[in-house]
């Protein structure tokens, strides 16, 4: 993925490029060019052999969320179906005291609350959770609770608001629809585990379409979501929120569907009372922030070594 990522922006080097610093990002802003940031969403890549972290740095990662659905290598996640290390592993805590070297923002959306507690007591650097809401709202595991937001806002850090529906609010749905998704269970599993072929894949995703066309998914709206804005913000404050989209994790709301209705989400912080400045750190500022004290840490981290 990073290869093809590549070679895409070499193929539209005029209209993109990789950034791997905040100063990189707002010099392609004003040459009008958009600023791809490339991060890893889940550490599972990086073996057991810690040099594989310098190894992605040097490829232009600036981020790991460091588990994804299921347990790994690096630690528990908050959706696996029982703990295997009682938080992060001894290669997990190596890991993230390498990526403060190294300067890679450690990202804990999706980790379970113990490995959460791991990196706020072990990090160096601010963290970010890259997409996750809030916990007070919608009592999930992937959410943060009101601990961990005034944790975050502690170590510095920023949470991102994650735009998936089941992370936002519970609404009931038509039963036909749950018992039509029931029936591709088990195909849907092997495809999250990369067991379909393409022809496959593209059969599975053809059925998922037809439900989804007969039974429509009853979403939360894109105010049911500010409202876990709004929450953290009285949580932690303007400077430690910011929003997380997950569009390509299944994300998307009433009101925010995909990427090309984003403005409708300042117009309704604006309708909100949030002021320019607010928003400005919400859409971006707030990152960036995080992302040049990592940098700094890191710095300072290579000069004492």
């Amino acid at each position: 993925m990073i290869k093809r990522t590549y070679q895409f922006l070499s193929d539209y080097s005029n209209r993109a490029e990789i950034a791997l610093t905040p100063k990189d990002a707002y010099r392609l802003e004003r040459e009008g060019k958009r600023a791809i940031f490339l991060g890893m969403e889940n550490g599972y890549p990086l073996g057991t052999n810690i040099k594989a972290v310098q190894s992605f740095y040097d490829q232009g990662i600036r981020y790991i969320t460091l588990t994804h659905t299921k347990n790994n290598q690096l630690g528990d996640s908050s959706t696996d179906k029982q703990q295997q290390w009682r938080g992060l592993s001894p290669f997990g805590k190596a890991v993230v005291h390498e990526m403060n070297r190294l300067g890679i923002m450690v990202d804990i959306s999706h980790v379970h609350d113990d490995t959460f507690w791991d990196v706020i007591h072990l990090t160096k650097a601010p963290i970010i959770a890259s997409h996750s809401s809030a916990r007070k709202l919608r009592d999930t595991p992937r959410n943060l609770d009101d601990n961990m937001l005034r944790a975050i806002k502690a170590n510095g850090g920023v949470v991102q608001l994650c735009l998936l529906g089941d992370y936002i609010k519970a609404i009931a749905q038509n039963p036909e629809r749950g018992a039509a998704l029931a029936l591709l269970a088990d195909k849907r599993a092997a495809w999250l585990q990369g067991k379909l072929n393409q022809d496959e894949v593209t059969d599975l995703l053809k059925k998922l379409q037809a439900i989804n066309d007969q039974y429509p998914e009853i979403k939360p709206t894109l105010s049911d979501a500010i409202a876990h804005l709004d929450h953290m913000v009285a949580v932690m404050g303007i400077d430690h929120v910011g929003i997380g989209s997950d569009f390509d994790g299944g994300g998307g709301l009433s009101g925010i569907e995909d990427v090309s209705q984003m403005p409708n989400i300042t117009q309704e912080l604006l309708a909100r009372g949030y002021t320019p400045d607010d928003i400005r750190k919400i859409w971006g500022g707030n990152l960036m922030r995080v992302f040049d004290q990592v940098l700094k840490v890191a710095k300072q981290m290579q000069l004492d070594s």
